[in-house]
């Protein structure tokens, strides 16, 4: 019985000096690129996070000015610092939005009682400045019934 065991023992193969290396190698550019990937996946991440708070603040803004009913044509620019119209306001105040800007444009259009509203926000992302714009048309004449 261990005349047999021992021959199956002498049998037996294990890894290569060579193999062990090509394993490792393998790894050696495996792990850096599955890593650049898992960053690149996190500043995807980042960057999607952004432009949806970049489109509910301009949202928030496009709505603002349709419930103030106020089209006079110009720009307006500003930060968001206040709270929002219809919003209850606390008694702690914390930084909203911060580094995000916004533009308001209010543009004639061939018709004459329709204004075009356009707003623009803008927020710092590494070393340039990223933006966003939505628009919309209103109605700035008086209805009469």
């Amino acid at each position: 019985m261990l005349q047999s065991r021992l021959q199956t023992n002498a049998n037996e193969t294990g890894f290569t000096l060579l193999e062990v290396l090509l394993a490792i190698a393998l790894l050696a550019i495996a792990l850096p690129v599955l890593l650049g990937l898992r960053n690149f996946d996190l500043d995807l991440q980042d960057r999607a996070s952004e432009l949806t708070v970049a489109t509910l603040l301009a949202q928030e803004k496009l709505l603002e000015v349709e419930l103030l009913g106020q089209y006079a044509i110009g720009e307006t620019v500003g930060e968001f610092r206040h709270v929002p119209l219809g919003a209850q306001p606390v008694t702690h105040t914390t930084p909203r939005a911060v580094g995000y800007r916004w533009k308001q444009t209010i543009a004639p259009t061939p018709l004459e009682l329709i204004r075009e509203i356009r707003i623009k926000v803008t927020w710092p992302r590494a070393e340039r400045e990223e933006s966003l714009e939505v628009s919309t048309y209103v109605f700035a004449g008086r209805l009469t019934f």
